[in-house]
């Protein structure tokens, strides 16, 4: 029998990452960073009056965090144990925005807090490899969870039957963020997200189906 499968992020639903980000911008760079002002190179102001970093200068300082300062990253509260108890009847794929030299730092980084599933990084919008998932796990029931709306816009586009969860786990930006259009639900912790997430599986059925059911009644 094929098992449901969970595709989750994980930055700001696993870990915490935009916190940590911002005390090291001070720490190391002597940039504020002011967290949920929009776009990051927007959020940035250098301590010394200097002209605001640039797109590159953002993306640079990215690259730097990523993946030699991962070890400031904590685990959102229940994220573990709400995976843990997942994992007993779904298979997981934690599918991140990140580099491929980051994806041996990302295993190594979850492991250390009991996360222990596959690891896909990626690049651009989540649809297409959240679609060849799916294949590859013989198209099951499939939940994908992220904080960001661009990627439920694309997994809608590229996998509608999938059930889409938006989260962001960091209570400073989660009132800058607003709910994602083409998200099934907002959640913002990990004991309700368990919950919406296993009805989901045990209904057994995908996202347009299960939509169009209760659309009838």
């Amino acid at each position: 029998m094929t098992r449901p499968l969970l595709i989750c992020d994980c930055d700001e639903v696993l870990l915490h990452m935009v916190s940590h980000f911002r005390d090291w911008l001070a720490d190391a760079h002597a940039i504020d960073f002011a967290i949920g002002k929009g776009d990051f190179a927007h959020c940035m102001t250098r301590r010394d009056g200097g002209m605001v970093p640039t797109q590159q200068e953002m993306w640079d300082l990215l690259g730097g965090f990523f993946p030699g300062e991962m070890h400031r990253q904590t685990l959102v509260p229940h994220a573990a144990e709400a995976l843990a108890a997942l994992a007993e009847t779904a298979d997981i794929v934690i599918l991140t925005n990140l580099q491929d030299q980051c994806r041996e730092p990302r295993i190594e980084q979850l492991a250390r807090f009991g996360i222990h599933h596959r690891v896909e990084c990626n690049t651009g919008g989540k649809g297409e490899p959240v679609a060849r998932l799916m294949a590859e796990h013989g198209d099951p029931v499939t939940v994908f969870v992220d904080d960001l709306g661009v990627h439920h816009d694309s997994v809608m586009r590229h996998a509608p039957r999938v059930h889409r969860l938006q989260m962001v786990s960091e209570p400073l930006l989660a009132p800058h963020v607003e709910a994602a259009p083409a998200a099934n639900a907002r959640i913002d912790d990990w004991p309700t997200a368990q919950g919406w997430i296993a009805a989901r599986f045990a209904a057994g059925l995908p996202a347009d189906r299960l939509t169009a059911d209760a659309a009838a009644c």
